[in-house]
């Protein structure tokens, strides 16, 4: 047995609360072409696309709207009606829609125009969650170091470079050089179980290059050397 669809589950819960409202069985089912039937008929018209929304928490349901056509299927069934009207209109009512008859849509069924309403439901699909990956380990915390390293930018002759913007690749974390050229990182992680060199880029002079630093050494020195011509 498979599980019912968004728009079975719609109309079995609406026929349910039709129902009660009514104080009779709603049949499922396009009008037929007997007017003298007696009972309310309910059928779906149309869908209808709903706003949707946009979360970070994963993926948001699809949404959208489900229009019925509620028609009396005679004389005995416009106290019905009657009852799923006020009903509709209390404050946990169904959304209601009065329109005027639609001569082709009756036209459509096959049968004479008779006392209708639409109801608007509205329905979502919800979007599987993928499940999150198996721990395989146990979970283990490390603390990172918080570097701070000093450094030089030069041109040649070891001319300094002042105004040169120096950041770390990958990382929010920029500076700027001083008339003498030189510059410092502040508050740079650094895993001491796995040191090595950062990476640095460095913009400036019509100038974008990357060079890779030893943030151990005590006096670092980039050298920036002229674009070949």
């Amino acid at each position: 047995m498979t599980d019912r669809g968004p728009i079975e589950t719609a109309t079995a819960d609406l026929v349910v609360w039709l129902a009660g409202a009514a104080g009779d069985a709603v049949a499922v089912g396009p009008p037929g072409p007997d007017a003298d039937t007696a009972g309310l008929a309910l059928w779906p018209l149309e869908l209808r696309p709903a706003r949707q929304t946009r979360g970070t928490g994963g993926p948001e349901p699809y949404r959208f709207t489900v229009r019925y056509l509620l028609a009396a299927g005679g004389p005995d069934a416009l106290a019905a009606l009657d009852r799923v009207l006020l009903a509709a209109t209390a404050a946990n009512g169904h959304p209601l829609v009065l329109e005027a008859g639609d001569p082709a849509l009756w036209a459509a069924f096959g049968t004479p125009p008779r006392p209708a309403l639409l109801l608007d439901v509205a329905v979502q699909v919800t979007q599987p969650s993928r499940p999150a990956a198996p721990v395989l380990r146990p979970l283990r915390l490390r603390q990172l170091d918080m570097l701070t390293f000093d450094g030089r930018v030069v041109g040649p002759a070891d001319q300094p470079l002042a105004e040169m913007r120096v950041e770390v690749v990958g990382q929010p974390y920029a500076t700027r050089t001083d008339p003498a050229g030189r510059f410092r990182m502040v508050g740079v992680p650094h895993d001491p179980e796995h040191p090595g060199r950062i990476r640095l880029r460095l913009t400036g002079r019509g100038q974008v290059l990357t060079a890779e630093v030893d943030p151990t050494e005590p006096d670092i020195v980039i050298v920036c050397a002229p674009p070949a011509r």
